[in-house]
């Protein structure tokens, strides 16, 4: 196996080494949720993702910011970017209009926050939950990469010092996106992977 250009097979998609070889966990406390701030384009959504923005934008807009609000008046939750993809709306050409942050600067996601308080019961986009693993759909299957990104170094320090595998991080939203049965397929060909690479 050419382990610097293999990706391995799970059913319809091929998951990058860089998702199963990573350590990865992220550490709030050094990045403060950068990665809801710094960036050129909103997250990804699907169109019924879409929807649900819209439908639950009453629920989260007295946590959002007051730019954000100007601009969902304006523009609406969510705008085609330069490749023509969806993806959330933006304010000075960063935060999505749904962060919000907490005491001390963390950055939040309002979704995620009127979630686990019971007042909605969409998580977030799935781009957000995968986060730093992007999703790329092509007609004959999915593939599974690893964002590598500045932001994320602490992540990699805290996931490598506490022996968590990036695959392993993001196991519920792998499940979420892929179901059961492919993370189990998932969990154990990285088994069998690293049973023949033991130094990886």
């Amino acid at each position: 196996m050419d382990k610097e250009k293999a990706m391995l097979q799970i059913q319809n998609a091929l998951v990058s080494l860089d998702v199963v070889e990573r350590y990865f966990c992220c550490d709030l406390s050094k990045c403060l949720g950068a990665c809801c701030i710094e960036g050129d384009a909103g997250a990804p959504v699907t169109k019924d993702e879409y929807e649900i923005l819209k439908k639950i934008l009453p629920e989260v807009w007295d946590d959002l910011l007051p730019r954000a609000k100007e601009e969902i008046k304006a523009n609406g939750v969510c705008y085609l970017d330069e490749e023509g993809d969806l993806v959330t709306s933006i304010i000075d050409g960063k935060n999505c209009v749904f962060s919000c942050y907490a005491p001390g600067g963390m950055c939040q996601c309002a979704i995620e926050r009127a979630y686990r308080e019971g007042r909605i019961d969409f998580y977030k986009p799935i781009s957000c939950h995968l986060y730093p693993v992007r999703l790329t759909e092509y007609a004959s299957c999915t593939t599974v990469n690893y964002h590598h990104w500045s932001i994320c170094h602490a992540a990699e320090v805290l996931g490598r010092k506490q022996g968590i595998r990036l695959y392993k991080f993001l196991r519920e939203p792998l499940i979420r996106r892929f179901g059961e049965a492919w993370y189990a397929e998932l969990e154990a060909t990285c088994e069998e992977y690293f049973r023949q690479f033991p130094d990886k």
